[in-house]
């Protein structure tokens, strides 16, 4: 905080911070049941004393709520007089008595009182209030339109301010006022309230691609001294994807709940370092015109939560991101691989090229080509050693087959097969592996 300027100051800000209070634990020692002084453990052993435990239970209850009302040396305050007395909870609830921890994602509401501490009565007050932080400084109340006309000796004023916290690290409620004190002198009195916001949350995300289908992990940890319990945590997905939420199979009541249709229960993550996974399932429904080469934006997550005491919260995810697209200009695809391959026995393997610019390509020729190690390969081609395929329109593709025969049993690759572009003299990058498994007839 700061002091005023131009000498001793009539008015001075105080200022509150409005959240949910908490609960007023008692440190009180073990409390005993009334009925534990009357009858032991062994009580069933017996079962004429069983049978008259009603009779003492209600004697002992009678006479401690008697003992009570005309004891005045709270002789009974070690009782146990109802069950919920044994967790310490008084029924009482404190007011905030410190900002706190403020976190991202909150909404910071905060009670201000202008107090008139002098003798004599302040006009024409000018209160200005505002949000200050690293990047930005945020007007909050401005009475400069409609000053405050008086406050009294021994008076205030009170208002209340919200700002919705979107920023980390340090902010500075800056609280000001213009005013004539008693003596008709013009002062401007400003105070300053520092506090720190921090990341109530982690995010951390993987992304893994499994043949078209592209998997998102994302793992949520509380950093908060409380439990959240996650109303949403929804995946947005970008242009030309969409989403689906994976989630364990579910137990047969559940899903024929009624209830679960109109209430969907929130996942709780508990305070200091619990975590939580989500698992997302992401398809591209993007052509070859919306490819943009080396960016592959995904989506990003929306967070929303609530407190024990049922304080919202809410965050954004910056963009995720996949593995960055690279732009091919032809691409080559293996269609279809025979279900039984033998061994010295001829077989044709279904493939596609595909033409992925906005202008014609062509002719093709493609061959299997020998690797660096000079091995001879387990499987060649079979008639002509290469393959010629025509002119391929725009973003337009032909199918084709080639003629292979293995030499050898077991698992062998196909490796080497290349496309040559016989007009422009390009060499495209070849088709990955790929595993087939050689039987006898």
């Amino acid at each position: 905080m700061s002091s005023g300027q131009g000498g001793p100051h009539s008015l001075a800000f105080r200022v509150m911070r409005l959240c949910k209070p908490s609960f007023q634990v008692d440190p009180i020692p073990l409390l005993l049941d009334p009925s534990d002084l009357v009858v032991g453990e062994d009580i069933f052993d017996d079962p004429i004393a069983a049978t008259q435990l009603p009779r003492l239970l209600h004697h002992s209850h009678v006479s401690s709520s008697a003992s009570d009302s005309s004891d005045l040396s709270y002789r009974s305050r070690f009782l146990l007089h109802h069950p919920s007395d044994s967790i310490g909870l008084s029924g009482l609830l404190v007011l905030p008595q410190a900002f706190g921890a403020i976190y991202l994602g909150e909404t910071f509401c905060s009670y201000i009182s202008i107090n008139n501490s002098s003798n004599f009565e302040v006009r024409d007050i000018i209160i200005k209030a505002e949000m200050q932080t690293e990047r930005q400084r945020l007007l909050l109340l401005d009475t400069s339109k409609s000053p405050v006309e008086s406050i009294r000796a021994g008076g205030r004023y009170d208002f209340i301010v919200e700002h919705d916290v979107k920023e980390l690290g340090a902010h500075t409620l800056v609280c000001t006022a213009l005013y004539y004190d008693g003596d008709g002198e013009r002062k401007y009195l400003p105070q300053f309230f520092k506090f720190i916001v921090a990341n109530p949350l982690s995010v951390r995300t993987k992304v893994r691609v499994v043949k078209e289908i592209t998997f998102l992990e994302a793992c949520i940890e509380n950093h908060t001294k409380s439990n959240l319990f996650m109303d949403q945590v929804e995946f947005e997905p970008a242009q030309h994807w969409s989403a689906k939420i994976l989630k364990a199979d579910e137990h047969h009541s559940d899903k024929n709940s009624q209830t679960r249709e109109t209430f969907k229960q929130p996942i709780l993550i508990k305070s200091g370092g619990g975590i939580h996974n989500y698992l997302y399932q992401l398809k591209s429904h993007g052509s070859a015109q919306t490819k943009v080469e080396g960016s592959n934006i995904l989506g990003k997550l929306q967070i929303t939560w609530r407190t024990n005491l049922g304080e919202p919260g809410r965050l954004q995810t910056q963009q995720i991101m996949g593995t960055p697209i690279i732009r091919k200009d032809i691409e080559l695809h293996v269609v279809e691989v025979p279900s039984a391959i033998k061994l010295e026995r001829p077989f044709s393997l279904h493939l596609k090229l595909a033409n992925e610019t906005d202008k014609e390509l062509g002719p093709f020729e493609v061959w299997l080509s020998q690797d660096d190690s000079h091995e001879e390969k387990k499987v060649v081609i079979n008639g002509l050693q290469t393959v010629v395929l025509p002119r391929v329109e725009a973003f337009g593709s032909t199918d084709f087959h080639m003629n292979l025969i293995a030499t050898q049993l077991g698992v062998q690759r196909i490796t080497g097969i290349t496309v040559f572009n016989t007009r422009e003299k390009q060499t495209y990058d070849p088709l990955p592996d790929l595993e087939i498994f050689v039987d006898l007839d």
